[in-house]
């Protein structure tokens, strides 16, 4: 049994969250193991909708997506933890659209990213077995998102105006406020 306390985040500035993740070569070796399974216990305790391996001091392309409703983001939707290990683009959809999104190497902002809806995936699950999947909405973006931490990439990358950011508090009370309408 694997240790159940969070890892450590990486903030913005650190030098982990701008490099190319490497390709996970061994699935099945205890460290991959230990990692996963310790990632999976710091997005739910972080909060977080997804965590990508690079944000835990981990140089892997792995990403885990936990998308369920939680003070973070009270209107996620619901989907299992699922962990994708080397994941690649298959193909995207025709539509994008402007979300609001946060990071938890990059606490107290959200910002709004354009993404594409749908999304085709190819990934190695945690049973060693390749997986193709279709992708869409909400789910789609967290995919794109942890993604982009694979890639060297944050949110902010994809921001074209400032006038797209705010802070987590004033999104949290203004999301809340307009749901419970």
């Amino acid at each position: 049994m694997f240790s159940q306390e969070p890892l450590r985040i990486a903030k913005l500035g650190e030098p982990i969250l701008r490099k190319k993740a490497k390709k996970v070569t061994n699935i099945s070796n205890n460290a991959t193991q230990e990692l996963i399974s310790k990632m999976l216990v710091s997005v739910k305790k972080s909060g977080g909708v997804g965590l990508a391996a690079p944000q835990v001091f981990q140089s892997l392309q792995l990403l885990i997506i936990a998308s369920k409703p939680n003070e973070r983001y009270p209107h996620a939707v619901y989907r299992e933890p699922f962990v994708m290990i080397n994941p690649e683009v298959i193909k995207v959809g025709n539509k994008r659209e402007k979300g609001w999104e946060g990071c938890l190497s990059i606490p107290g902002i959200r910002g709004k990213v354009k993404r594409y809806k749908k999304i085709k995936v190819r990934y190695t699950n945690i049973k060693n077995e390749l997986v193709v999947e279709k992708l869409e909405g909400f789910i789609a973006r967290v995919f794109q998102h942890e993604f982009d931490h694979l890639n060297g990439l944050v949110f902010l990358d994809n921001i074209k105006n400032t006038k797209d950011l705010i802070s987590e508090e004033l999104y949290l009370k203004k999301k809340i406020k307009t749901r419970a309408k």
